[in-house]
């Protein structure tokens, strides 16, 4: 039989066991294992005393020294933890966590798995508690273990319950302001844990799975929402932002997913975009667009640079995947995003990725113009949100790489010939203006730069089209591309009072006076066809002339100077002889040949030909003022003062030819080879002008121009006992070739109709011998035959070998000299 004392004690150890506390008579001691006697004594008599920071120091040098403890010393601590939360002594809860964390610093890290997966057990046991300061204890040693570097991998450790909880404490909705806000910012944190633990070992838990990505993003993008407003940094002026205590849930969520993106490789980009994407079409974040660009910037500011294509290719394929499914406001406002973040993405981007967002874009263009829209526009809003997004992105591009994009466009303008549907016309418009967004980020330095010959015959192509508001924007493109000085605007609208403009002029560059001797024909064809054409209004006689004048600007020459009163005098002719204008439009182009005849001694300081053209501008303006600028759409002109009775006033080429001899400019070329000749008093002749005889002769320069008649060559100089026949005189107009091409006219097409009508009926009711009479032939084939083969040679057509000398067999019937080689 035991003693008493001894039966004492062993209750005593008994209640300790049971109840995990130190022997209240201290002999006992001695039987329990050392490190839970070390753990027991950390803890105080009342927990408001807080840690016994002595007896710590002891657990800790006990774990250092007997690292193969720790496991079980972790065990013991989350045995205490889980009894203590369980009885809600929250005091005690505390201490055994900070125990943790002090055991977490102090060990190393080859140790460290030892203890980590009590520590891991600990943590989340505070975390499935309802008590929000332990859930916030517990994020606070998540986030300090995160930072701590292990050498060592754990293939078996998992964070899918952190991430789930983490996350649902981003969305926390309890009713007490401060209390909501600090759960938010320890789920954000945590969140941030989780990403710095995984997302630099390969080894563990793959971070970037969809699973993960899906409860990741949506939280933090559900916190940036909610800022009052959004102000987007680049990322060296955020990263002062983390390294100070972030007390708002916004901008640590922001902070959060740029680290998040910024650690992002190539291929784990779109795993971060597509929740993004997601998220915003569920939650219908698009209207307004603030949010949605400042979180785009924020991602191209923080992904890495040769990463930023990915972001603007998988938001295009998000435009392109939604396409009519969703609102046009709302593929507007992505294509306003794109827009925003597309010359962020400029900068990196080099050959083949370049032309493919830009032909991304203008497939959405294509694809925006065939779709029919209820809102016509809203339609507009996302085409002017894509042309945007065009500009924006050209705008950041090196000047050869622009060129490249305007090529590209014009490329897939359709042709402007024909009857062209509504569709063309739009689709045409539309990317007419794409083009101009991007020519007005181009700076010309050179003619000969911005016009390659591919380019510009493209846009004179597109000039032919017949739609009045689309030739005027073309002319804008001209605009645009011509003016290096600023002139543009000051051209706009006609004048003949250039002094008060101050206007910049400089002397015409070598190789820009090249560039228009080898496609000024070309060039001044185009503009000199733009002016003939019926359905010219106002608005595109006046761009022309814009475009008339800042050649003369850039091209202020001696050299050209005889070649633009050849185009002044011809303009001038057509407003005459041309029978498709009207009165207004007779009347428009007067006054922009007398303004452009003004312009010309004004950049080339010619006095003489200045005051000559001052006398006609008096002159109009006593007697003929609608003849004379500002342009006008209606014109009140009584038949006596239409144009073609006032000879008198019109620009005489004669006294040009004088006035350039006076400022010591030969005239020859503008006398000789001046197409206008014997004319009317002021020497306008017949409408076929140097435009047409170089188109004819082909002539690459403008100095060609003046070259006298061409000697027609053809197949008949070199065939011998071939008859060549003479040219005629008469000239066959643009004009007539015009109504050639674009067929017969209504009053036409109506008696083709009559008089078919008419034939059916003769043969429906005619009697038979009439039918034979009236369509006998008139004559004999072979006497028919016999005329043509002897009229077309002077010698008979002889066989090869034949020795009979011409002359002699002269006027012989053909039938002759069929030999078996001409019935081949």
């Amino acid at each position: 039989m035991l003693p008493v004392n001894k039966i004492a004690h062993r209750l005593c150890f008994m209640m300790s066991r049971t109840l995990y506390i130190t022997c209240c008579c201290g002999c006992c001691s001695a039987l329990r294992p050392r490190y839970k006697r070390l753990v027991d004594n950390i803890f105080p008599a009342l927990p408001q005393d807080g840690l016994v920071k002595s007896n710590m120091e002891k657990l800790t040098f006990y774990s250092l020294s007997s690292p193969e403890k720790l496991d079980r010393i972790g065990d013991y601590l989350f045995q205490k933890a889980s009894r203590d939360i369980y009885r809600r002594r929250h005091g005690f809860v505390i201490i055994a966590m900070e125990a943790m964390d002090q055991l977490l610093l102090a060990c190393h890290s080859q140790t460290l798995n030892l203890f980590v997966e009590s520590f891991l057990k600990m943590v989340q046991k505070l975390l499935e508690s309802t008590d929000p300061q332990l859930q916030i204890l517990a994020t606070q040693s998540f986030v300090r273990f995160a930072n701590i570097e292990e050498d060592t991998p754990s293939y078996h450790r998992r964070y899918d319950f952190f991430v789930s909880k983490f996350s649902a404490m981003c969305h926390s909705n309890h009713t007490d302001k401060p209390t909501r806000d600090s759960i938010r910012l320890a789920g954000i944190r945590g969140l941030q844990g989780v990403i710095r633990k995984t997302v630099s070992d390969d080894l563990v838990e793959n971070i970037w799975e969809a699973q993960h990505m899906d409860k990741i993003v949506p939280s933090l993008l559900y916190n940036m929402q909610g800022a009052e407003k959004y102000e987007t940094v680049s990322c060296l002026e955020s990263e002062t932002d983390t390294r100070e205590g972030i007390e708002e849930p916004p901008k640590l969520a922001e902070a959060c997913l740029r680290e998040l993106v910024g650690r992002a490789s190539y291929g784990h980009i779109r795993s971060v975009l597509r929740p993004v994407l997601t998220h915003f079409d569920r939650h219908e974040l698009w209207l307004p667009c603030d949010f949605a660009v400042h979180i785009f910037k924020i991602i191209m500011f923080s992904i890495q640079a040769q990463y930023s294509y990915s972001v603007v290719e998988a938001l295009m394929q998000h435009l392109d995947a939604s396409g009519g499914g969703s609102g046009t406001r709302v593929r507007a406002a992505r294509a306003t995003v794109l827009s925003n973040i597309v010359a962020i993405a400029a900068g990196d981007s080099v050959g083949p990725s370049v032309l493919e967002i830009i032909n991304n874009l203008l497939t959405n263009l294509r694809a925006s113009v065939a779709r029919d829209s209820e809102k016509e526009s809203d339609e507009r809003l996302y085409q002017e949100a894509l042309i945007n997004a065009l500009g924006e992105f050209a705008d950041h591009l090196p000047d050869f790489q622009k060129i490249d994009i305007m090529m590209f466009i014009v490329s897939k303008i359709p042709s402007g010939r024909g009857k062209p549907t509504k569709a063309d016309c739009m689709l045409q418009s539309i990317l007419l203006k794409s083009l101009l967004k991007v020519g007005t980020t181009y700076k010309t330095t050179e003619l000969s730069k911005a016009f390659p010959a591919a380019f510009l015959e493209a846009l004179l192509r597109v000039s032919s089209t017949s739609e009045a508001r689309t030739r005027a924007l073309l002319q804008r493109i001209l605009h645009t591309l011509l003016d290096r000085r600023a002139n543009a605007p000051l051209l706009l609208v006609p004048t003949v009072q250039y002094e008060k403009l101050g206007l910049t002029v400089e002397k015409c560059s070598r190789p820009d006076l090249i560039f228009i001797s080898k496609h000024g024909h070309a060039i001044f064809s185009s503009l000199y066809e733009g002016l003939q054409l019926e359905s010219n209004t106002a608005e595109n006689i006046s761009a022309i002339y814009t475009t008339l004048s800042l050649l003369a600007i850039e091209l202020a020459s001696e050299e050209t100077v005889c070649d633009m009163l050849q185009l002044i005098l011809a303009i001038q002719q057509s407003a005459i002889s041309n029978p498709v204008l009207s009165t207004a439009q007779q009347c428009q182009l007067h006054a922009i040949t007398v303004a452009l005849a003004a312009l010309v001694p004004h950049v080339l300081a010619l006095p003489p030909l200045g005051d000559y053209i001052k006398q006609i501008i008096e002159a109009r303006r006593e007697e003929a003022e609608h003849m004379l600028p500002p342009l006008s759409d209606d014109y009140d002109v009584s038949p006596n003062k239409l144009p073609n009775k006032l000879p008198y006033l019109m620009i005489d080429q004669m006294a040009l030819g004088e006035c350039l001899k006076a400022c010591g400019i030969e005239p020859s070329r503008l006398q000789t080879a001046s197409p206008y000749s014997g004319g009317t008093a002021v020497g306008l002749a017949h409408r076929h002008s140097w435009v047409e005889a170089g188109a004819t002769q082909g002539r690459d320069s403008l100095a060609d121009i003046s070259a006298g008649p061409v000697t027609e060559l053809d197949s008949a100089n070199s065939s011998p006992g071939v008859q060549r026949h003479p040219t005629q005189s008469e000239n066959v107009s643009l004009e007539a070739l015009r109504r050639a091409a674009s067929g017969p006219s209504e009053a036409e097409r109506r008696d083709a109709e009559r008089r078919k009508v008419s034939l059916n009926n003769t043969f429906r009711t005619a009697p038979f011998d009439h039918l034979l009479h009236i369509t006998q032939p008139k004559y004999e084939i072979q006497d028919k035959l016999e005329e043509i083969f002897n009229s077309i040679s002077e010698e008979p057509l002889l066989p090869i070998g034949a020795g009979s000398p011409a002359g002699k067999t002269q006027n012989q019937p053909y039938t002759k000299y069929l030999t078996e080689l001409f019935l081949y």
